[in-house]
């Protein structure tokens, strides 16, 4: 073994870390740099808003938030997908009343020359919304888990206040339908969609669509089964719907977020790929780790809980081949916990494990977009708080987009004496070129430490004089207590806003010429290797 370490040290074009963890032996990551492994979209990390943030109206208007807004544009190019569970139980009601109180504006706002400057939520408004949204909340979190959930209407003003935050924020709007306004005979009936799409089209908005959301569990919210087979004509149905539409013709529609296969979930997406994989351009499911109201924070360090990932995508993956081979596939849902959350865990420091390691695992298995759940809506695996203010996967988040390209670059560990229970996880990609002083060949290295010792990462000799910059991430307090904090450091100091249209600088730490890259206990750590030089990056 020590001969084959050795052996590939020195052999180009690999880049070599070893990781000496103190509960475990030493760990050898071997990093191939002279070709690509995968590419992912440029939109691979994208966001959702919940759907019930239209279950009252009024609260769409946070969306005109200059301080939300300024969280958004930090996460583009992404998608901005609406939808969730309530999206199966809007009802497209234009002209009603619902969204006309006195101290709110009541016209349509895209009569405006200047539209993200001029739609603005004024600040006293702002501050009462977010007070209300707050207790709306816990009425929501209720609803959730009394698994009674209300039909809802919502009017133009809602899509239009939808589409500017997107537009205003540079996101792309993936807009779900719902699907079970269905006939007599289990078909879905398109006429309230056709009227919403009627309606878009007429304000020239640009946007993709969904149909339906997770169609595995209709019997348990509306009491009947939809097949696989019958969901793939829904589609085909939305299709030609689009086709007929000069604005929609060549429009994107994605699904159909179906939960992680388990059960007849496997047939139903076979069964609609084979009825309807020709109506979709990407085939969208969804993927919780835990249940929200029975888990631990020992499961969001768990090496074995972040690993089911990845059986669960090679089960998707294969099936998506099998029906439809070249089919893109996305995360069209995903987050820590299902059942809106593990409280007082999926908004902390911890969540950050579950999170980077999906992003890392992600890609490298070769899902094309993940879209967390979400950016605004209810539960607690939120990127920003019911105030508006920024949570440490948001922090996470806007460092990966910064850093981390849609290059993905191999990289293996060996784990000498068949050690399972891997503490340290590393994951490599190419540079994002429109990262600050970019150079071409970088590559950035991520890296999350679950153990409660420090890792440290020594180069190779011939890269040990290559320019490095870490971007080192810890919770915002100390201890073991700090894995619970809402708030985050990066290398040192704490993360905020400076003022609601500002973030902060966010910059990286310069290591000295052949320093080790130390890796804190329980943190997790952007290096980007400026002089990599690596030849898939150039």
């Amino acid at each position: 073994m020590l001969g084959y370490l050795i052996f590939a040290l020195f052999q180009a074009p690999y880049l070599c870390v070893f990781a000496d963890v103190k509960e475990y032996d030493s760990v050898f990551v071997s990093m191939h740099v002279d070709r690509i492994h995968r590419r992912v979209s440029d939109h691979f990390l994208s966001v959702a808003i919940d759907a019930s943030l239209v279950a009252e109206e009024k609260y769409m208007y946070l969306l005109s938030s200059p301080k939300l807004r300024t969280l958004a544009k930090a996460l583009s190019p992404a998608f901005l997908r609406f939808g969730g569970t309530k999206q199966d139980f809007m009802i497209f009601a234009p002209e009603n009343d619902l969204l006309k109180p006195r101290d709110f504006p009541n016209t349509s706002p895209f009569h405006e020359e200047d539209i993200c400057a001029r739609l603005e939520l004024p600040p006293l408004l702002e501050d009462r919304l977010k007070r209300e949204w707050a207790k709306q909340e816990v009425l929501l979190q209720k609803e959730e888990m009394e698994g009674v959930i209300k039909r809802v209407k919502f009017s133009e003003y809602a899509v239009d206040l939808l589409y500017t935050f997107a537009n205003c924020s540079g996101l792309e709007l993936i807009f779900g339908l719902n699907a079970l306004l269905r006939t007599h005979g289990n078909v879905w009936d398109s006429r309230n969609a056709e009227k919403l799409l009627s309606y878009c089209e007429s304000k020239q908005y640009n946007m993709s669509w969904e149909l339906g959301n997770e169609p595995n569990s209709y019997e348990k919210k509306a009491g009947f089964r939809v097949d696989g087979y019958q969901l793939g004509q829904d589609f085909v149905h939305l299709r030609t719907i689009l086709q007929e539409s000069k604005l929609y013709q060549m429009a994107k529609l994605y699904g159909p977020d179906i939960g992680q296969p388990r059960d007849h979930r496997r047939d139903l997406l076979e069964g609609f790929l084979k009825s309807g994989a020709k109506a979709i351009d990407a085939c969208t499911w969804h993927h919780y780790y835990v249940n929200g109201r029975d888990t631990s924070l020992e499961d969001f360090l768990d090496p074995e809980v972040l690993d089911t990932l990845a059986t669960k995508t090679n089960e998707v993956l294969q099936t998506t081949e099998q029906v439809s081979p070249g089919m893109k596939v996305w995360l069209g849902e995903t987050s820590s916990a299902y059942g809106g959350g593990a409280l007082g865990l999926s908004d902390t420091f911890v969540a950050g494990f579950m999170w980077l390691d999906k992003l890392g695992l992600a890609a490298k298995l070769g899902l094309d977009v993940i879209i967390r759940q979400v950016l605004l809506g209810s539960g607690t695996y939120h990127l920003v708080d019911s105030n508006l203010d920024p949570l440490p996967d948001y922090w996470l988040s806007v460092l990966y987009k910064r850093l981390v390209g849609p290059e993905v670059l191999n990289a293996e560990a060996f784990a000498p004496h068949g050690a399972k229970k891997r503490r340290l996880r590393t994951y490599l990609h190419c540079t994002n070129k429109r990262a600050p002083n970019a150079r071409r060949g970088a590559v950035t290295l991520f890296a999350l430490n679950l153990s409660g010792s420090p890792a440290r990462l020594s180069l190779p000799p011939h890269l040990s004089n290559s320019s490095v910059v870490a971007f080192v991430l810890e919770a915002g307090e100390t201890g073991y207590q700090g894995l619970y904090s809402r708030s985050v450091q990066l290398n040192g100091e704490v993360l905020k806003l400076v003022d609601d249209r500002t973030l902060p600088s966010l910059q990286g730490a310069p290591l000295p010429p052949r320093d080790h890259l130390k890796l804190p206990s329980f943190s997790f750590t952007f290096y980007v290797l400026k002089d990599a030089n690596a030849q898939a990056c150039r």
